[in-house]
């Protein structure tokens, strides 16, 4: 058997690091739909706003649907360095690099396998991070190429699965906490998202998605619950606007929910250094 891993390990790319970046955080979510995008663009907000000390940045890895542009509010076509490296698109005090500024913005993307991982070989290692704390990569959804690839081409310092609480999602969370440690990612935990949604008028208070699924497969799985984020019009909104709430609204109990979230990723980090 060992003998057999080895020459498995053989095959496998060797991990090489993204240049001028200390931890790359990837957030994932077993399927669509959940508001993994915007728990990332909020968690790299949130990283920096609980220490401004820190450089953060963002990489939209979700070649098929790019969400950063429009939740980042950037568009146009990366600068080329002189060294012929794309320059991130800056707001809020975040590079960014997406699909979403090589493409135009209505095209679909209609490529093979071969093609996507040629594209986020570029937007890994053809980008000028300059120096990074953090990156924070928005997975695609599942469990395919493009994260295997990923993580076996990386080092990586920790995975937060997004999920909303209702049994289907979390199927598939599991599914994609299992990968990651397939690939020794370690799961820095989970994110339960449209956790509960409380009526602006009489603040009643509805779960519906159901209530502590997340939570329960935390502890199924053995690893942290991270965070509770509201169903919230305030963050949907923020978001469409391209507008995040971590920085539109920095005192409402939404933003405050995504720095504890990002307060949490840190401490994990510090716990189980790579």
């Amino acid at each position: 058997l060992s003998k057999q891993r080895q020459h498995m390990a053989r095959g496998l790319p060797k991990q090489k690091p993204i240049a001028g970046v200390k931890e790359v955080i990837v957030v994932a979510s077993g399927k669509g739909g959940v508001g993994k995008s915007t728990t990332a663009v909020n968690l790299a907000l949130g990283l920096m706003a609980n220490d401004q000390s820190k450089s953060v940045g963002i990489l939209d890895a979700d070649v098929y649907g790019p969400s950063v542009p429009k939740l980042m509010n950037l568009k146009g076509n990366p600068e080329l360095t002189d060294k012929n490296l794309m320059r991130p698109l800056v707001n809020f005090g975040i590079p960014c690099m997406s699909m979403g500024f090589l493409v135009e913005e209505v095209a679909p993307i209609v490529w093979r396998g071969l093609m996507v991982m040629s594209a986020i070989e570029k937007l890994i290692r053809q980008v000028d991070w300059g120096n990074l704390d953090y990156l924070v990569i928005d997975m695609p959804p599942g469990t395919g190429d493009v994260q295997l690839s990923i993580t076996q081409n990386i080092p990586i310092a920790g995975a937060v699965i997004v999920s909303t609480p209702q049994d289907i999602a979390l199927l598939d969370a599991r599914r994609g906490a299992e990968m990651f440690r397939k690939v020794n990612v370690q799961v820095l935990g989970l994110v339960q998202n449209m956790s509960v949604f409380q009526c602006p008028k009489c603040s009643h208070q509805t779960h519906i998605f159901g209530s502590d699924g997340a939570k329960e497969l935390a502890q199924t799985l053995g690893v942290e619950m991270l965070g509770d984020i509201p169903l919230h019009l305030n963050i949907r909104e923020t978001s469409d606007k391209g507008q995040p709430v971590v920085v539109s609204s920095p005192d409402s109990p939404e933003a405050e929910a995504y720095r504890r979230v990002a307060a949490a990723v840190v401490r994990r980090l510090a716990e189980h250094p790579r």
